[in-house]
């Protein structure tokens, strides 16, 4: 019988084994989130990571309930894992929402929050000079013109290489800003869309929990079964 303990319990186990993958999953698309935008440090694909940590350390939890059929494990294991759903159902919304403008925002905080050497890697890869417009940091034959922001790496030879081929003295690189934009919301769309996805999955594995946690285990029989003559009638 479908809804009975022992299908419960494999249920339970198999939905749990399925959560581990997806923590990995979720761990392994925040990986690339970030490395797709190569520097900018976005609190919300962070938070795609953290839940990828905490459903894999709650599957566990999961798993050995669901094995010894132990009550105050399932229990706890419910009410974390409907935690998690509202966290991460949340977050992946966001992601989702983000637009453009915010993302641009987001990605340009992390642009000043990342040390002088990784923006000089990220300008070297993109053939680019600083994160937009208003902080770049151009060249000329004569003089040089820094930004307001003292670290900002130089460009020098990033606008040696932009401008080989040019005769304008005033060549210089693009900003990376614009460089990175289909990185950068490509990322936010597949952690939200994968996030929304796996975060309904969960109340799922809920409803299995509290129905298993529920049911009778039928190897461990009421002890007038077992003992029948030590009870008078």
């Amino acid at each position: 019988m479908c809804g009975g303990f022992t299908c419960s319990k494999n249920a339970l186990i198999a939905l749990n084994i399925l959560y581990v993958m997806i923590g990995f999953l979720l761990i392994g698309v925040g990986v690339y989130a970030r490395a797709a935008s190569v520097v900018t440090n976005l609190p919300i694909v962070g938070g795609i990571l953290a839940c990828g940590v905490i459903l894999i350390c709650i599957s566990m939890l999961g798993l050995a309930g669901a094995v010894k059929h132990h009550q105050v494990m399932l229990f706890f294991y419910m009410i974390i894992l409907f935690m998690l759903f509202l966290i991460q159902f949340s977050i992946a919304s966001s992601c989702l929402a983000v637009n453009a403008e915010q993302q641009q925002q987001f990605a340009e905080q992390g642009w000043k929050t990342v040390p002088p050497k990784l923006r000089k890697q990220v300008q070297d890869s993109f053939r680019c000079c600083g994160f937009n417009a208003t902080t770049t940091p151009t060249t000329t034959s004569t003089t040089t013109i820094t930004n307001v922001n003292d670290e900002e790496p130089s460009c020098d030879l990033i606008n040696r290489e932009c401008c080989a081929d040019s005769k304008d003295p005033l060549c210089h690189c693009g900003p990376c800003g614009p460089l990175l934009e289909d990185k950068i919301d490509y990322a936010f769309k597949l952690c939200g869309g994968l996030g929304i996805f796996f975060s309904f999955t969960e109340v799922l594995a809920v409803f299995f929990a509290r129905r298993y946690r529920n049911q009778h285990d039928p190897c461990y029989l009421p002890a007038r079964a077992v003992f029948p003559h030590n009870y008078q009638y």
